[in-house]
């Protein structure tokens, strides 16, 4: 059986203005270079350090450094142009994306297109924030048993950590803080469309990349080739504040978590372990009252040896998203509730440093877009937490990690950019929904596709946190197809995924002979 691993989570950290965007137009924005300075780094791989401007309204002055790699066209002869891909977070790796899976990425575009990833400022191998002076830093901060505050006495000491965690943010990464909002990305992401030599942008951006080319359509909508948005953020409840863009993100979570159970019971104990022993739902909820009472013993994880119900929550939060990854989640659940939590608290306890270095750009880059909160926002957490729970079961992950320390940040961003968020593109947006998205919920992909200018909505009738996570052949063929034609299918199309979770096949494409005719004929 597969095992669960927590490798994903970055890729999840999305749960969840005006003025300053209006100056990317000016005169002057630009800075001198005229190419990129490429060095090759791996097999079809180019990598390079590109220096930007700290302040785009300030072109001149201090300079920070982006990380990028590239994937060269594995059909040059037929070359369209360059994909730039982002993968959420905000703050996954793109640069590190692109080494480990430009192959498969060429893929998307027929090998028509050089497949290129960023690592944005303030993340990465880039100019990135620090909240610590050292690797060991985290660990030592927030201690040996770090995990969700679930009680009231446990949420009230947490406050202070999430207070003084922003302080050493912000003492640490000085200026950096104010230029990092997604419009100081999109101008960099403009200025390496221009360095790579393309007339216009074609952009694939997944989870929060999606806000980042909305963002990016808005502010330069006539220089848009093409571009697929695919686990939609809603831009305009993102802006709002970090509460409101978590809420309007996870607002199908717990739908999803009943189809997890309903999809086990259906599936049987041959698939799904938590199917054998009884109605599956009772016994998973039976577990869950059982933790918010108190931690069971989870003998062969590593120390403090006890499953607590905040592991569990931040277990589910991650897995949902991935059905690739219920099967073992059902497993751990099953061993959990005959009375072990160690198969469900090892990868979480494991994943602590992961989480840790994860939480550090995705919530500068939150807080960044958002307006300053009122001094002493974070003591309003009783009644935050109470709002998002009504929402969902897992809200208490993205509340703690992200809303309250975001609810003391003292930086305002320079330039960022709160809408509109209607202008029309050249050519349509394609705009991709999964119907049941933990994460990001497929009401953002109806409201993004309605507001956009000039949109199309493709909907994924399956599962997952955006369409990778469930694979389609009916959503790979349009999506090639309208990266190479700028043709997308008609609004409204439904595509079925190629296998239902809990199948022992799941992930496996059903790619035909036929499939692969009919693609090169496009091309």
């Amino acid at each position: 059986m597969r095992r669960w691993t927590v490798g994903g989570i970055a890729a999840a950290m999305v749960i969840a203005a005006g003025a300053g965007a209006a100056r990317a137009n000016e005169p002057g924005a630009e800075t001198a270079a005229t190419r990129i300075d490429w060095s090759k780094c791996g097999e079809r791989l180019e990598c390079a350090q590109v220096r930007v401007p700290l302040d785009w309204d300030h072109p001149g002055g201090a300079k920070i450094s982006l990380a990028v790699t590239r994937h060269l066209a594995s059909r040059p002869e037929r070359r369209i142009g360059s994909l730039f891909v982002n993968f959420g977070g905000p703050g996954v790796a793109g640069a590190a994306t692109v080494k480990e899976a430009g192959a498969l990425l060429d893929g998307l575009g027929g090998g028509r297109f050089d497949v290129v990833g960023w690592d944005p400022r303030g993340t990465g191998e880039s100019t990135h924030v620090r909240c610590f002076a050292s690797a060991t830093g985290p660990e030592r901060f927030w201690g040996p048993d770090w995990t969700i505050p679930t009680t009231p006495a446990d949420s009230r000491r947490y406050v202070p950590k999430t207070i003084d965690y922003m302080r050493r943010c912000e003492a640490l990464s000085g200026a950096l803080l104010n230029h990092i909002s997604t419009a100081d990305t999109v101008r960099d992401l403009d200025y390496l469309r221009q360095l790579v030599g393309d007339r216009q942008l074609t952009y694939r951006g997944l989870s929060y990349g999606t806000f980042l080319g909305q963002t990016y359509a808005n502010m330069f909508p006539h220089r848009v080739r093409a571009m697929i948005v695919d686990g939609g953020i809603d831009a305009v409840e993102y802006t709002k504040s970090v509460d409101a863009g978590i809420a309007t993100s996870e607002v199908d979570a717990d739908l999803v978590f009943q189809k997890f159970l309903a999809l086990c019971q259906a599936a049987g104990p041959k698939e799904c372990a938590l199917a054998g022993k009884g109605p599956v739902a009772p016994r998973v909820q039976a577990l869950l009252k059982r933790l918010r009472q108190g931690p069971i013993p989870a003998r062969s994880a590593p120390p403090p040896r006890q499953l607590r119900y905040g592991d569990a929550l931040v277990a589910f939060w991650t897995a949902l998203g991935d059905p690739s990854d219920w099967p073992e989640l059902a497993a751990a659940l099953d061993e959990a509730a005959d009375g072990d939590g160690s198969r469900l608290a090892t990868p979480i306890r494991e994943g602590r440093g992961f989480f840790q270095d994860a939480l550090v750009p995705a919530v500068a880059l939150q807080c960044a877009d958002k307006e300053l909160p009122r001094p002493g926002t974070v003591q309003t957490w009783p009644q935050v937490l109470d709002r998002l729970s009504d929402v969902t079961f897992v809200a208490p992950v993205d509340a703690w990690w992200l809303w309250a320390p975001c609810a003391s940040w003292r930086t305002p961003s320079a330039d960022r950019y709160t809408g509109p968020w209607n202008a029309s593109t050249p050519n349509p947006i394609l705009v991709i929904g999964n119907r049941y998205d933990s994460r990001t919920a497929y009401g953002n992909a109806r409201s993004t596709a309605r507001r956009l200018g000039n949109a199309v909505l493709l909907t994924l009738d399956g599962y997952g946190h955006t369409s990778d996570q469930d694979p389609s052949a009916c959503i790979d063929r349009a999506v090639r197809r309208y990266l190479i034609t700028r043709s997308p299918p008609p609004d409204g199309t439904v595509c079925q995924p190629d296998r239902q979770p809990f199948d022992p096949d799941f992930g496996q494409q059903l790619s035909t002979g036929l499939e692969i005719a009919a693609v090169r004929g496009l091309q």
